[in-house]
């Protein structure tokens, strides 16, 4: 989880996750679209498709990014976004 909130006014926090697999990714878009519904009832706009390797779900102050690895490493929002801070970093 990178802390945006003094770089960017888009967000506050990006989840910048991948999967190896389309039905992966897939997975984790649904596990994180039913985690928050039930936990926070707030619906995401969602954009991509896990089919492209790329999937954003927009929570407002919470973008979480789901990537296929090579266009993990196409994207590099890490890099792109270097002046935030990795607040949780999970392998």
């Amino acid at each position: 989880m990178m802390d945006i909130r003094e770089v960017a006014p888009l967000a506050d926090f990006f989840v910048i996750c991948s999967g190896t697999s389309d039905r992966m990714l897939d997975a984790l878009v649904d596990a994180v679209q039913r985690a928050v519904k039930t936990q926070l009832r707030i619906r995401p706009r969602v954009e991509g498709a896990p089919g492209d390797g790329w999937v954003l779900a927009d929570y407002g102050d919470v973008i979480v990014h789901l990537f296929s690895p090579d266009k993990r490493k196409f994207y590099r929002l890490e890099e792109l976004w270097s002046q935030g801070k990795i607040v949780l970093h999970l392998q």
